[in-house]
């Protein structure tokens, strides 16, 4: 059985991914850019893989551990746009729109991770 905001949800990090990978094309082409580049694709990358692991889980503590990973790879992301952002890489308003997108699913990830620990009474 699916669950439709899980598919929802799977399908917004995995936009996500994509318009981090495309945002990446659009940076200057300098070596810091292409350093902090690879390591947005990496952690953009990651927040949509690991949310997938996530729903995959077999339990409440394995889905804990996974969704915690989604969550620092989605903080990962918004520290690196906003070095990006900080340190005038892009002026662009895709790097806001991205940032808001990476603090947003901090957010959902950090409230998912509380109320399945609550929920499954872990210690």
């Amino acid at each position: 059985m699916t669950n439709p905001t899980a598919d929802e949800l799977k399908a917004r990090t995995k936009r996500f991914a994509l318009e981090s990978l495309s945002f990446r094309r659009t940076l200057p082409a300098t070596d810091e850019a292409a350093d902090i580049g690879r390591q947005l694709s990496r952690s953009a990358t990651g927040v949509a893989a690991n949310y997938r692991a996530a729903c995959r889980s077999r339990s409440d503590v394995e889905f804990i551990a996974r969704i915690g990973v989604a969550l620092e790879e989605a903080d990962e992301s918004a520290f690196w746009l906003e070095i990006v952002i900080e340190g005038g890489l892009s002026k662009q308003l895709q790097a806001l729109a991205l940032l808001e997108e990476a603090n947003q699913l901090t957010a959902i990830f950090a409230a998912s991770r509380i109320t399945v620990h609550r929920r499954s009474n872990l210690k």
